[in-house]
């Protein structure tokens, strides 16, 4: 039987002044993937270096992925996430999720907006049709 979760996209920019590792390490640690994440080399405005890593996780991996990260995080974050759920979904039921990257290094998860890391999730639509603010609000409450 085929998971709820079609796919997890979990992204952000690591600055040459942090420990690449570190956050990778954190990325990993959120999702529980052992899976090395994709990187592309940029430039920044005044010539430093930034990276862009990501890892996308599909079908089941994406599911237990997006578990494993709901489990990592407080109460209180899930219910703000469940507050917002209309706000932070897309048309097509895309949920988007912005975390505070210095505090997951720190092995925290807590909302942020700037130098954030980012969460797609992209549920199946033919188990979610129609339903998907109820679905990830029974996933936010350890459903």
């Amino acid at each position: 039987m085929k998971g709820s979760i079609q796919s997890l996209h979990v992204a952000c920019f690591i600055h040459q002044t942090e420990d690449e590792e570190k956050v990778e390490g954190a990325l990993a640690w959120l999702v529980g993937s052992g899976a090395p994440p994709e990187a592309e080399a940029l430039e920044g405005h005044f010539g430093n270096a930034i990276r862009r890593v990501e890892l996308n996780l599909t079908g089941k991996e994406a599911e237990a992925g997006l578990r494993q990260a709901l489990s990592r995080m407080p109460r209180t974050v899930a219910e703000e996430i469940s507050g917002e759920i209309s706000s932070r979904m897309d048309e097509h039921g895309a949920l988007f999720i912005r975390l505070d990257k210095q505090q997951l290094v720190l092995g925290r998860v807590a909302l942020g907006s700037a130098d954030s890391v980012r969460l797609k999730v992209k549920p199946r639509v033919d188990i979610v049709r129609g339903g998907a603010r109820e679905f990830y609000l029974r996933l936010l409450q350890g459903g």
